[in-house]
């Protein structure tokens, strides 16, 4: 069976379910101009001044569709 999931999806979830992280966060933002909330790692950057926020999982928005591999929505 194909799969879409890549080494970096396993590892995001494997962040989100272990509890080993405390720099995880809910954070509003937009998709493609739409209202949606992502799961985000918060990091600080080399010179503690800035903090980095990188997207591990984003919430479907009102048009995205799901599907499995064979086309049939969810």
């Amino acid at each position: 069976m194909s799969t879409n999931i890549t080494p970096a999806h396993r590892d995001a979830f494997e962040a989100l379910t272990s509890g080993d992280y405390d720099n995880l966060a809910l954070f509003s933002c937009f998709v493609n101009g739409q209202p949606a909330s992502a799961i985000v790692a918060i990091t600080p950057d080399d010179d503690g001044n800035t903090l980095n926020i990188h997207p591990l999982f984003v919430s479907l928005t009102p048009d995205m569709v799901l599907t499995d591999h064979v086309g049939v929505a969810a």
